[in-house]
């Protein structure tokens, strides 16, 4: 079973080649949803979210992810806390998915692949980039952020120059290049190896 790590700064597309490679019929892991949904239902990982940031954290049972991300994206110190908190938890729960599927490939989507070292428990990397003034526009459009919001965010992520040394391949979007095309090689390399 391959284990293949998709990254990407926000706006890359990196979820546009998620979803690509799932039509294809390969299982996709999506750390940021499965990382909300464990600390929503993960029993020890609430109480500790609690005990650590408040019970704001939680309205109606439910997470605040607006409280959580004015609490920890204005806070290295609390974001690194949360970080400590919530890898070990999705780690786990990815190494459990693994266990669970049968097929020959599988991808584990992370914006912060790099960051947070689940490279580490997959076998190659895939980094997904584009310029930054088209990742701009991309996400003040898809999530009616303002610039000085998405720049806020992005100072907790790499560089994409330092995630493309680190990646065994690099998909390009920029409008220009065919990211299908450029999904297909890497999966045909992949499954000569």
């Amino acid at each position: 079973m391959l284990k293949i790590g998709l990254t990407g700064g926000m706006g890359s597309g990196k979820s546009i080649v998620a979803q690509y490679f799932h039509a294809l019929g390969y299982p996709v892991y999506d750390t940021d949803w499965h990382a909300k949904y464990l600390m929503q239902h993960d029993n020890s990982l609430h109480e500790q979210l609690i005990a650590t940031f408040g019970i704001a954290v939680f309205v109606d049972n439910k997470l605040n992810k607006k409280h959580l991300a004015s609490l920890v994206f204005n806070s290295p110190e609390k974001l690194a806390i949360l970080n400590q908190l919530v890898h070990p938890c999705v780690k786990a729960d990815f190494l459990r998915w693994v266990g669970s599927q049968s097929s020959p490939m599988m991808f584990l989507e992370s914006a912060i692949l790099f960051e947070s070292n689940f490279s580490s428990i997959v076998d190659h990397t895939i980094v997904v980039t584009a310029p930054e003034p088209l990742r701009m526009a991309r996400v003040m459009l898809r999530d009616g952020m303002s610039k000085e919001a998405i720049n806020e965010r992005l100072k907790y992520q790499w560089a994409e120059n330092d995630k493309i040394m680190m990646a065994d391949y690099v998909i390009i979007n920029d409008d220009r290049h065919s990211i299908i095309d450029q999904c297909n090689g890497i999966l045909s390399k992949l499954t000569e190896s």
